[in-house]
């Protein structure tokens, strides 16, 4: 007895944070990711990833 209260509290604040609008700036998150990720990588690491001829190699 007892789980009732504490169960329905843990619903309330799970739904809080799965409903509730944070203020995310999402243009300002897309525009930071952006620019880190051009500045990192020269697609170097992606060699072969978009070659067709490439996939059937790696299933043999």
């Amino acid at each position: 007895m007892g789980r009732g209260r504490a169960k329905a509290k843990q619903t309330k604040i799970a739904r809080q944070l799965k409903y509730a609008d944070h203020g995310s700036d999402l243009a300002r998150l897309q525009s930071e990711l952006g620019t880190a990720a051009a500045g990192k990588h020269d697609g170097a690491d992606r060699e072969g990833l978009d070659d067709p001829s490439s996939e059937g190699q790696q299933r043999s």
